[in-house]
């Protein structure tokens, strides 16, 4: 069995070089790549042409939830389920309700974000092609990479090898599944 191509990746020493490369890449057309860096590098995302991320809506939307959720529980359980006239006061004691409601919230929002944060990333993703690639180990250390992937509508091997190539890369390998 034949192994299919991923895509061809690049390794550059500095992270300028990765950020140029990607727009360049973008300049020219390709669409569908990654960087994989040791840190965060300003400016890559732009270059790689991602947009806003959608994690605030997603813990407000938990946050939301949370609250509606908290105050609705304590009402039910004031009002319907064990209801106890305790002072004199209304069943419906919503001042009452009010730091558990907001406990409930910032609870409904953490979760959010945390479980909003792995969705958008793709995790937990135990393999991914690019592992293949003996030198990717140095993604952790000091190096930055590039990846065009196979499946760009603009991928041709041969242009994207030495389109990567003209980008000063210290090296360009292909990657296979």
């Amino acid at each position: 069995m034949t192994p299919r191509l991923y895509g061809i990746m690049a390794e550059f020493d500095r992270p300028e070089d990765v950020v140029a490369a990607a727009h360049n890449a973008r300049q020219a057309g390709f669409t569908r790549m990654d960087a994989y860096t040791p840190m965060p590098v300003h400016g890559l995302d732009e270059a790689l042409g991602l947009g806003p991320t959608k994690l605030p809506w997603i813990v407000l939307a938990g946050g939301i939830l949370g609250c509606i959720g908290g105050f609705s529980l304590l009402y039910w359980i004031a009002v319907h389920a064990y209801p106890l006239n305790i002072g004199g006061k209304p069943l419906n004691s919503w001042p009452a309700f009010i730091p558990i409601t907001f406990e409930i919230t910032i609870l409904g929002a953490a979760f959010a974000a945390v479980f909003g944060m792995l969705a958008l990333n793709g995790l937990p993703r135990p393999y991914h092609p690019v592992f293949n690639s003996p030198r990717f180990k140095l993604a952790t250390r000091n190096r930055f990479f590039l990846c065009i992937e196979a499946h760009d509508p603009k991928f041709d091997t041969d242009k994207t090898r030495l389109f990567l190539e003209q980008q000063h890369a210290r090296g360009v390998e292909e990657v296979e599944f």
